[in-house]
């Protein structure tokens, strides 16, 4: 059974870094989820991310990278490292990271095909409660979440509206 330990302000070190993906703010503290629509009017969220690539200069560049692919949101200057998971028991895979990084928004664009899939994602902004609770990952969700908005208010003076209501984009 794979394994996911929770490890928060760090950089991975000696592990290879297999995803990088990003807990990303509007100007009132909602965070935007990737929506992928499944079979029978299912719905999968998740943050916007991907996998690094070898001509990516270091992990913020693929983090900008695949925010524009996937949700077409670009990020501001400052990228702050939330943390990461320890993946254990993976099938015959060594174990890996998968980190997380937060940022403020700078645009939100139009919806268009990852370029990697082809796939049209759907995009909404959420209070970070709401993120949790739509993301369904436990304690582990819920702790990247809260570290992602304490990061937030302290690097950027990000100030959550609980009461911000979701908006599709």
């Amino acid at each position: 059974m794979v394994k996911i330990i929770w490890v928060k302000d760090k950089y991975p070190k000696n592990l290879e870094i297999r995803q990088v993906y990003g807990i990303v703010f509007d100007s009132v503290g909602r965070i935007l989820l990737r929506i992928e629509n499944k079979p029978g009017n299912k719905k999968f969220y998740c943050f916007g991310g991907g996998t690094p690539e070898s001509f990516d200069k270091d992990v913020e560049a693929t983090l900008r990278r695949e925010m524009i692919e996937e949700v077409n949101t670009t990020l501001k200057s400052e990228v702050v490292v939330v943390g990461h998971q320890i993946i254990e028991n993976d099938g015959n895979r060594p174990p890996y990271a998968q980190l997380r990084m937060t940022a403020l928004i700078d645009n939100i664009g139009e919806k268009l095909p990852d370029p990697d899939n082809g796939e049209i994602y759907d995009r909404v902004l959420v209070n970070p409660q709401k993120a949790i609770e739509l993301l369904g990952w436990g304690e582990v969700g819920k702790n990247q979440i809260e570290n992602a908005v304490r990061l937030a208010e302290k690097h950027f003076n990000l100030k959550i509206d609980p009461n911000a209501p979701d908006l599709p984009v």
